[in-house]
């Protein structure tokens, strides 16, 4: 791979800190980018709560639940989730009465397409089109919940049994609307989207650093060469690798400094890009918010193998595509 830098006799601390001062720049820029977008994504969310909009939607898509064997109240959990992110699905999550099956359909969902317009401005910024993103990932979504409700025990009488949800939808604007109430919801979200900020800011600045640093000292080549075999059964290319890591350790959002970095760096190419975007649209976030889906009761190896297996079928698919065209 590619230094970046003449090591030359320049000593550890010296590389390291011209490292530093080579990453400051463009991590800011684009921090600064993803900064506005999350905290004006968020914001917008928190409004279409506040008003009902986010419940309404949710009663919309509660009678479709039962199909995937799952109850009429998981709709607002799936919504959330999408709209906003996997810990506020999970939020919700833990107030439902789920068993283990439903638990495993449900966060699977939410896992394959949840913080939906954050997440997809970022693959965006790689080449990717922004429709074929939200399909692939909401189509996506559905899908894997209908298979594994077929050939998860109980099969499809679980769906049968869960009745209709009676009544209307919910009016948009059902909610307290008054100025008091509006106070109280912006008094719960400053202090969260703060908290965001903070965690967003750390997170994308010490991997940009990290991973410039690997390069420079030749850390990158190794760590990259141990992950070969397993994308190449993905069907991705080798220089993908590192960036992979990144979006199955941290994912999308916190890793996006990292992944713009490799990506603005010329080892990835744009075609090398589009499959690693069919894989990790699906298949990202593998390590905390796969535990954190496990720990509240979902099957964990289950929601990671059916969405390795969705997202082959997507990379090798579009591989199959290129080779017909050629």
């Amino acid at each position: 791979m590619k230094n970046f830098y003449i090591c030359g006799a320049m000593t550890v601390k010296n590389r390291t800190l011209e490292c530093v001062k080579a990453t400051i720049p463009t991590t800011t820029r684009f921090w600064w980018w993803l900064l506005r977008l999350t905290i004006g994504v968020s914001f917008c969310v928190m409004i279409l709560k506040f008003v009902g909009i986010l419940p309404y939607l949710s009663s919309l898509i509660a009678p479709v639940m039962k199909h995937f064997g799952l109850p009429g109240e998981a709709a607002f959990a799936y919504v959330t989730g999408y709209f906003i992110n996997c810990y506020s699905a999970l939020a919700i999550m833990s107030t439902l009465d789920l068993d283990a099956r439903a638990l495993t359909i449900l966060c699977t969902m939410v896992l394959c397409s949840h913080s939906m317009i954050v997440e997809t401005a970022v693959l965006k910024k790689t080449g990717a089109s922004a429709a074929m993103l939200v399909a692939l990932r909401t189509v996506g979504a559905f899908l894997c919940a209908y298979v594994l409700n077929l050939i998860m025990p109980g099969g499809l009488a679980a769906a049968v049994n869960i009745p209709d949800i009676p009544g209307q939808p919910v009016p948009v604007f059902a909610a307290d609307l008054s100025w008091a109430a509006f106070l109280q919801a912006l008094r719960d979200w400053i202090p969260s989207v703060i908290k965001l900020s903070i965690l967003l800011t750390a997170m994308l600045f010490l991997l940009n650093i990290l991973q410039r640093l690997m390069i420079e000292f030749g850390i990158m080549d190794k760590v990259a060469k141990v992950f070969h075999p397993l994308l190449a059964f993905f069907g991705l290319p080798r220089s993908t690798s590192y960036i992979w890591i990144v979006a199955n350790v941290v994912g999308l959002s916190y890793g996006s400094a990292a992944l713009m970095d490799v990506l603005d760096s010329g080892h990835v190419t744009k075609d090398e890009a589009e499959l690693f975007d069919l894989h990790v649209c699906i298949s990202h976030s593998n390590v905390e918010d796969l535990t954190l889906m496990g720990l509240l009761g979902g099957i964990w190896w289950i929601m990671l193998m059916i969405r390795l297996a969705l997202s082959m079928v997507y990379v090798w698919g579009a591989r199959a595509i290129r080779s017909v065209r050629a």
